[in-house]
């Protein structure tokens, strides 16, 4: 059976497109009162015209998003699961000697872009560096480079989980040399790290 969800738990929060869609809904039911919406049709045109608007138009959908997950972390940092601890959760004990998780091809070009970022804006909060590697990677004609990167990095990562499986152990010298990375995108990677627990709990 599907398990009851927390009535008290903070509501999720919401990406720039989410916005984006709930802005049309709302201009379109001012537009027509009463008219039912065929949802596919209507995510379809949404998808279609958010494909095609510039970073600029897209921006104040962005500032929502980066507003509404302050909001977020701010509510579950205080948020206490039945029986648990305010901002507590349930993580798997991590193996220090198990090999780290294939790099994103956006990390890679994180890792890469972000110290440009950061000496032309040296200013910049963290969420702000975070917003404008997005943009970049949006208009990035180098993807397939990072993509390749992302490929070699998971071959790397399947031989070390073998060996690591089999109860060996596995020099990781073929791991690409990682920039410090910024506390959100830490974050991101320690998330991918309970996904590896996961994927091991799975194969047992």
């Amino acid at each position: 059976m599907p398990k009851k969800s927390d009535p008290s738990k903070p509501r999720g929060r919401m990406s720039s497109y989410a916005y984006f869609v709930q802005t049309c809904r709302d201009e379109h039911k001012k537009k027509h009162p009463g008219e039912a919406v065929v949802f596919v049709e209507f995510t379809k045109k949404c998808a279609a015209k958010w494909k095609d608007m510039t970073a600029k138009e897209k921006e104040r959908f962005e500032d929502l998003a980066l507003k509404d997950k302050s909001r977020y972390e701010k509510e579950m940092a205080n948020y206490a699961p039945a029986g648990g601890v305010p901002g507590s959760r349930k993580r798997n004990k991590k193996d220090p000697k198990a090999p780290k998780r294939a790099l994103s091809a956006f990390f890679f070009f994180c890792n890469e872009e972000r110290p440009k970022v950061k000496a032309i804006y040296p200013n910049y909060t963290i969420g702000e560096v975070a917003k404008e590697l997005g943009k970049r990677w949006e208009h990035c004609g180098e993807k397939k480079r990072f993509e390749e990167m992302t490929e070699k990095d998971k071959v790397r990562y399947q031989k070390e989980m073998a060996a690591y499986k089999s109860g060996g152990s596995m020099a990781k010298k073929s791991r690409p040399a990682e920039k410090p990375v910024e506390p959100a995108a830490q974050e991101e990677d320690e998330d991918d790290d309970d996904d590896d627990d996961d994927d091991e709990d799975d194969d047992e």
